[in-house]
């Protein structure tokens, strides 16, 4: 679904008295911990030792465990998720071009294939456990399904779209679709998966051109 590499800060560069920067190399190396191991699995002797700070300056930002995991959800992961995707379809006027473009721009590294999707992944390990992070996944993803049927919206009224489509319905499949092909590579560790989805998906979002459009694309 994402990127899912941050620029990384410099644990050593990290200046005295800057909690600012302290605080977001923290949530940098949570996330990767929680993406590498889950939350539950998450060492947060590993996160400190990957920032070099100590356990009070950790709980001087985040109160908990858990308000650090909320923190990552909230600030990080809804980050990755605004910039890959609800950010390149604002204001577009061919939102199919623009989520092809996407889809194809999705890694095939082994990175992606072996740690899957962050936001699905503490979506599906948190959701029946935890009330915070169900709400908060759940509002990144309703977020994200409400861009994509904006755009489709936008583009039926611009022409780019086929008016025969239903925008909430195929971005609801579209997402569906994706994290299923995200979740097939991670499980089988072989980015196949992801190369047949994204096959499967530029097919899929051509298809919601209107037909003079898709003969036009083809």
């Amino acid at each position: 679904m994402l990127k899912t590499k941050r620029p990384r800060k410099s644990a050593a560069k990290i200046p005295a008295r800057d909690p600012a920067r302290t605080r977001a190399a923290l949530l940098d190396a949570a996330f990767d911990e929680m993406h590498r191991s889950g939350f539950r699995g998450a060492d947060v002797e590993s996160i400190l030792d990957n920032v070099s700070v100590t356990k009070g300056a950790l709980y001087h930002h985040f109160d908990s465990k858990e308000a650090l995991g909320y923190a990552v959800v909230d600030e990080v992961i809804a980050d990755l998720t605004r910039e890959k995707w609800r950010r390149p379809l604002e204001q577009s006027h061919n939102p199919v071009d623009v989520l092809i473009g996407i889809i194809r721009s999705t890694s095939m590294a082994s990175h992606e294939t072996f740690l899957g999707c962050p936001l699905n992944n503490i979506a599906q390990e948190m959701s029946p456990l935890d009330e915070g992070f169900r709400k908060r996944t759940a509002r990144i993803f309703t977020a994200w399904q409400k861009a994509i049927a904006a755009a489709l919206r936008a583009g039926k009224s611009h022409g780019t779209v086929s008016k025969e489509i239903d925008p909430d319905d195929a971005a609801t499949f579209l997402i569906a679709a994706f994290e299923g092909y995200m979740s097939l590579a991670k499980n089988a560790q072989d980015a196949g998966f992801l190369r047949s989805g994204q096959k499967a998906l530029v097919s899929y979002l051509d298809s919601l051109r209107p037909r003079r459009g898709r003969q036009a694309a083809s």
